[in-house]
């Protein structure tokens, strides 16, 4: 099994979720995390945005980060210059390949979009610097023209080939099949990379089938936020290719959380509290059935460890709570109760929660218990 590298492009396509906007201190913070995570190479920025742009990558630069960097740039030579002046030397050049994209937004035939490509990676690799080459919207373009492009610019010295669902055109199937199609058709040593949107809901399964397929790169942001409706969260995909695939990468899962804490708090954004792997409510149950499961044996209702990511199982009172529940949670304050008063305290939680849509605050609950014992002592 192929051992999964991430290009995590928080610092760009991230940044680009709607109304998301990080100031220098945060970007140096987020990318002295995904290093320290263990992130092979992150997409930090777009030089053509101007100078301020230019001096934040420069500043991230300067970090000397042992994490890969790259800038993100249109295909023009221009943008060579100016991703150049910043002190990164890989520079991703990127152009549509789809017809309706190359003709509707550019207005190129997709012999003119080939040479453009051409014109702006030679000019790259003839400054000295490492260009790699991204297909926009390549789900929706042909597969012959995707194989002539990635052929001629690998004869130019092109290695590293981004193949982009840009508006979620693929259904785990198709990115498998698209993927393996393509590395057929080129050279055995071309990396390709796999960057998925989330517009259905499957940015993280296309990736996963996409590397499955054989691409070597996944296209990741932290905690999925990017355009419209996000891209492949890294931390779903890192966690999916170890446990679902038995596949490995440089990740250390358990500096997930701490890096999507900072990132969420930075992007000013909610991502819900059911996020998979990083949300408040990840590894939080209320369920009977399965918190009764999870506390005679811990892998019953769960695929993997939470402390693998630095969590713990957390239970809460509520609606579906069983009283075994409601036993735990006061044994845990060093209290005991009987069968019968657990029924009794577990018919306040349920009123409770149905009451004030919400679990029930364990102070609330050793309350109650207190109640209950004073009105037995009245009665007797």
């Amino acid at each position: 099994m192929n051992s999964l590298k991430l290009c995590d492009t928080t610092l760009r396509d991230g940044e680009q979720a709607a109304g998301v906007s990080f100031t220098r201190a945060e970007k140096l913070e987020i990318a002295k995390l995904l290093s320290e995570c263990g992130v092979d190479q992150a997409e930090i920025g777009i030089p053509a945005m101007g100078k301020r742009e230019q001096e934040d990558i420069a500043a991230i630069a300067e970090l000397g980060l042992p994490m890969k960097l790259m800038t993100w740039n249109r295909s023009v030579t221009g943008d060579i210059d100016k991703a150049r002046s910043t002190g990164v030397n890989w520079s991703h050049v990127s152009l549509p390949v789809s017809l309706i994209q190359l003709h509707g937004k550019l207005g190129l035939t997709p012999a003119e979009g080939l040479q453009k490509l051409q014109r702006t990676a030679e000019y790259g690799l003839r400054l000295g610097m490492t260009v790699s080459v991204g297909m926009e919207d390549s789900s929706r373009a042909e597969m012959g023209y995707l194989v002539e492009v990635v052929n001629t610019l690998y004869r130019e010295g092109v290695r590293r080939f981004r193949y982009a669902d840009t508006v979620s055109a693929h259904h785990p199937g198709q990115m498998s099949a698209r993927v393996a199609e393509l590395l057929g058709a080129v050279p055995d040593d071309v990396e390709l990379e796999v960057h998925c949107h989330n517009d259905f809901g499957l940015a993280c399964a296309n990736t996963l089938s996409g590397i499955a397929a054989g691409a070597l790169w996944a296209s990741t942001t932290v905690a999925g936020i990017g355009e419209r409706t996000g891209n492949a969260a890294m931390e779903e995909v890192v966690m999916a290719w170890r446990h679902l695939y038995g596949g490995r990468s440089a990740v250390k899962p358990e500096l997930l959380q701490g890096l999507a804490d900072t990132v969420i708090a930075a992007s000013g954004r909610s991502v819900g509290d059911a996020k998979p792997i990083v949300g408040s409510l990840a590894f939080t149950h209320e369920s009977g059935i399965h918190v009764d499961g999870l506390m005679k044996e811990q892998m019953t209702y769960q695929t993997f460890n939470p402390a693998e990511v630095g969590r713990a199982h957390h239970f809460v009172l509520g609606k579906h709570s069983g009283s075994g529940a409601v036993v735990h949670a006061l044994q845990q304050r060093g209290l005991t109760v009987t069968a019968e008063t657990a029924v009794r305290l577990l018919e306040r939680v349920r009123e409770y929660a149905e009451a004030y849509k919400g679990p029930v605050p364990e102070v609330m609950l050793v309350q109650w218990l207190m109640e209950d014992q004073q009105r037995a002592q009245h009665v007797v």
